[in-house]
């Protein structure tokens, strides 16, 4: 017998060890051995901090539909698993050492890697230990990280693979460079933000040019103007002399399309080590001008190039730079307030420094056409359907990609450099020429004609170039299970990464197996508090998962994320919303306890009356309705609808009416009104499941005619 109130605290530990006891998290386990698969790969959180409310979003979406899949007798797979997260990680572990007074450059490569190797261990543990709390029914006994030697063996694969296939080259290129954490960063981890800054006009003989970063001057390699502006045709192909603040300075004026006529006097000046868009013209006009001359440094400040400036910060030495160009009569005019878009590094905030540094980058057109081909042809669906139209635009305007990260934390990139001795060996004194200077291997390689070592690069992959892999890596290391289990039929995940992590596994999904890796992508949003005012630590609005789960019990946090949550749209969560739920679990426990309080001993058979049937077969359309929902991915109008139904319909209409028919001494009517609740009960918490597991399996764990083991693997 049920006790008198639902205590969450002390049931939900000894219910998930029931389930994991079960054995049936696991498909192999699972009773119908010739059942149809259901997959989904966890998108696999970052080891280096707790769950939020974001994490609990997404696990409690995916396993409504994992539970649900199961119960309808399919072979359900949900594999978990934790991303070693290199970047970001590495952030998360320099404030760590920042608070020890210690800094990561002056640690040995291998400690760091190791010490870090220890923090992210005891923190995928801990997140672990919070995924099942919040109820997720996955099989643990497939639990991967992204570090496994077997998934770093297939990313290897796949990047000599690109590699042979001339999909991946290294260039010196103009790469966003965070000053800060000295890394490289792709151009998706950028952050633009609006900045007001002075425009100067600098007077470069008998051109002037408008520009926000006169520090950069000492760079300019060349002057550009639009081969449309009629204002300036008499000069395009010209050297003109100008004064400049180191002394005089010759300049050729290119035309290039490129430029905006409209920005300033529609003259620029082009700095290919300091500008991606300059860098680009010099590409054109390799001819004419000279290439990229640095002038700032990995630590964001002035270089040797700079004469007096040498040393100064990015930002201090701009009001030098223009200072002495005024002082030697070559600063025009200054406007005060131009508005501009800066990149800064997503993470730290830091201003980003362009810099032309050799870096790795994988050739995405010919890896974007299949994805795009694939989403028209329905190889796979997005949810919402407008993220289809965003998607196919990115892909269609994608650039390189580049891959390679300037940090310890990660996966190394097998790539080896000839040392630039040659020491033939004896017969080889005519073969150095032939001697490889890059070789892609996992392994360290001998070079066949002389005695010189290769050394390996010592950049790592961005870690969204492992973790776009996982679909396929994380089923080819396991005996049949790619065979069995992929593609896998959903990909659920936030919005905000459609681009960093969806298309690219998508995009090398279709390159490594030829096949889409999901079937269907659905995004949820933002996590948003009741003004809808985005979460974060700053504002103070932050609601810990687990911490509203200790207080109100998980099954309420989980129907407080999915009820008013809609594909693609952000979600509101607040304290007020959670507890309402809990208050909901209370009421299907206090409507257990009530059937099963009357219980009606088998024996007497009972006589259905015309609403007994009545409510039968509405109970049929409403498990109908809330099936079709959940065909759709509407999971908030099943959780709703079954919400409404427990409360309004069954306590508030059946059990009222049942209740003076269950004190009647006619036996059949009794027994036909114990019989039609403890029906709807037992199909009520079986609808309720995959959405509020805890309370609807203890429940089932006391019907007194329960048909299975755990609710878990009852028939939808």
């Amino acid at each position: 017998m049920l006790d008198t109130r639902y205590d969450h605290k002390n049931l939900e530990e000894k219910i998930y060890k029931l389930w994991e006891k079960s054995g049936f998290f696991n498909p192999d386990k699972l009773l119908n051995k010739k059942a149809k698969p259901f997959t989904i790969i966890m998108p696999p959180p970052n080891a280096n901090g707790a769950l939020h409310m974001g994490h609990a979003v997404g696990m409690t979406l995916q396993d409504i539909m994992v539970r649900w899949n199961r119960m309808r007798g399919k072979k359900t797979l949900w594999l978990p698993g934790a991303d070693h997260a290199g970047f970001e990680t590495q952030v998360v572990f320099d404030k760590k050492l920042e608070k020890e007074s210690r800094d990561r450059r002056t640690i040995p490569r291998d400690e760091l890697y190791r010490e870090i190797w220890n923090f992210t261990q005891k923190n995928k543990e801990i997140m672990y230990a919070q995924t099942k709390k919040l109820g997720a029914s996955c099989d643990w006994s497939r639990e991967t990280f992204t570090l496994d030697p077997r998934i770093i063996d297939i990313v290897y694969g796949t990047f000599e693979k690109l590699y042979k296939d001339g999909l991946v080259y290294r260039d010196l290129k103009v790469v966003n460079w965070c000053p800060k954490h000295k890394t490289a960063l792709s151009d998706l981890e950028v952050k633009y933000a609006e900045r007001t800054d002075p425009l100067y006009y600098i007077k470069y003989g008998p051109l002037t040019l408008a520009t926000v970063r006169p520090e950069t001057k000492f760079g300019d390699t060349a002057l550009a103007v639009n081969p449309k502006d009629r204002r300036y045709k008499n000069f395009i192909g010209k050297t003109i002399e100008a004064r400049g603040v180191l002394g005089s300075l010759k300049f050729r004026v290119i035309a290039d399309a490129a430029v905006d006529p409209k920005f300033g006097t529609g003259v620029i000046k082009v700095t290919p080590a300091h500008d991606a868009a300059d860098f680009e013209i010099w590409a054109r006009h390799k001819d004419e001008i000279a290439g990229p001359k640095a002038v700032i440094d990995e630590n964001g400040r002035l270089n040797e190039n700079t004469g007096e400036f040498k040393g100064l910060k990015v930002a201090e030495a701009r009001g030098a730079v223009a200072a002495k160009m005024k002082e030697i009569g070559i600063l025009e005019k200054m406007e005060p307030n131009y508005v501009h878009q800066v990149a800064t590094c997503y993470k730290c905030g830091s201003t980003l420094e362009p810099l032309p540094k050799p870096q790795w980058f994988v050739k995405m057109k010919p890896l974007a056409e299949p994805a795009i081909k694939a989403l028209k042809a329905k190889k796979f669906q997005i949810l919402p359907k407008r993220s289809e139209k965003v998607y196919l635009h990115w892909l269609k305007n994608i650039r390189d990609w580049n891959i390679s990260r300037q940090i310890t934390w990660g996966i190394r990139i097998p790539a080896w450099f000839h040392e630039p001795k040659c020491i033939p060996k004896i017969g080889h004194e005519k073969d150095v020429i032939k001697c490889k200077e890059i070789i892609v291997s996992p392994k360290e390689p001998k070079c066949e004609f002389c005695d010189a070592k290769y050394v390996q690069d010592p950049d790592v992959f961005d870690t969204w170039f492992s973790s776009g892999q996982w679909p396929y890596a994380t089923l080819q290391i396991r005996g049949s299970d790619f065979k069995n289990f992929y593609p896998t039929d959903v990909m659920e995940t936030g919005y905000d990464i459609l681009f960093f992590w969806v298309a690219r596994m998508v995009m090398l999904g279709i390159y490594r197996t030829g096949k889409s890796p999901f079937k269907t992508v659905y995004l949820h949003g933002l996590v948003r508090d009741k003004d809808r005012q985005k979460m974060s630590k700053s504002r103070g609005n932050v609601v810990d998962p687990l911490g509203v789960a200790d207080l109100y019990g998980t099954d309420a946090v989980r129907m407080a994320l999915t009820v008013g949550n809609t594909a693609g749209n952000d979600i509101v969560i607040s304290e007020d919303k959670i507890r309402g739920y809990r208050n909901f679990a209370t009421k299907i426990w206090n409507i257990a306890r009530f059937v099963m309080m009357n219980e009606v001993k088998s024996g007497t058979k009972p006589k259905f009356t015309a609403s007994d049937r009545k409510n039968l077969a509405n109970l049929k359309k409403i498990k109908a309705q809330i099936t079709k929902h959940l065909e759709r991915f509407e999971f908030h109008l099943a959780a709703e609808k079954i919400y409404h139904y427990i409360w309004h319909e069954f306590a508030d209409k059946i059990i009222e009416a049942a209740k003076p028919r269950l004190k009647s001494e006619n036996n059949p009517d009794k027994a036909a009104a114990y019989k039609t609740i403890e029906t709807l009960l037992t199909e009520s918490i079986k609808m309720l499941h995959p959405f509020m597991p805890y309370v609807t399996e203890e429940i089932y764990q006391n019907l007194p005619n329960r048909s299975k083991e755990t609710l878990m693997i009852e028939n939808w």
